[in-house]
């Protein structure tokens, strides 16, 4: 049985100057709206996985099942707002003053929400508990197909690989955040070795 997680495809949305927190809010609306670039070309690992699923799991977000479909049209696509990337933190007040690139902020933010800041989001405990009840579903999936492969975001895609390998998955520790992105996980020895 194997599991693989690959990450969307590079975002249509490429406005890359700073931006105060006010603008990185509004910059992050549209990012989530979006889909992946009209002219994006999957890697041929993530074409693989992608060609040899006979349905792709996404998440409600544009970028995601776009990206599914780049790397099979024939394939079914179920989408589940389970998969959705760990949002990040709002700053509590605007900062005017204050001037970011879009990942910049992003890193930030993101290094906030995992000390325990999560304004106007999930916290990083509720994403990890989320993250837990994907790699179930996955793990599910996996054991009546053989296989599932997920098109996902980078940072939940993580959180799952992590949940993963605790119920007794092997792969790679840290998947990479890079677009295309693609990490298989595989259970030897058949069901009796993944804990559920």
């Amino acid at each position: 049985m194997e599991i693989t997680l690959i990450r969307h495809g590079r975002s249509a949305h490429i406005e890359d100057h700073r931006l105060n927190s006010r603008e990185f809010k509004k910059w992050v609306e549209t990012y989530n709206r979006l889909g992946i670039l009209e002219d994006e070309v999957c890697p041929s690992d993530a074409l693989e996985k992608g060609v040899s699923a006979s349905f792709i799991l996404t998440s409600n977000l544009k970028r995601s099942i776009e990206s599914a479909k780049c790397l099979n049209p024939l394939a079914k696509i179920r989408t589940d707002r389970l998969f959705r990337e760990a949002e990040l933190p709002l700053p509590a007040s605007n900062l005017p003053g204050l001037k970011l690139r879009p990942k910049t902020w992003a890193l930030v933010l993101r290094l906030l929400w995992i000390c325990g800041y999560s304004q106007g989001c999930e916290s990083y405990r509720d994403a990890k508990l989320r993250a837990k009840q994907a790699s179930l579903l996955l793990t599910s999936i996996a054991k009546e197909h053989h296989s599932a492969v997920l098109a996902g975001h980078g940072f939940f895609n993580l959180l799952i690989a992590g949940e993963l390998q605790k119920a007794g998955w092997t792969g790679k520790r840290k998947t990479g955040s890079k677009h295309w992105n693609t990490d298989t996980y595989v259970c030897l020895g058949g069901d009796e070795n993944v804990n559920t």
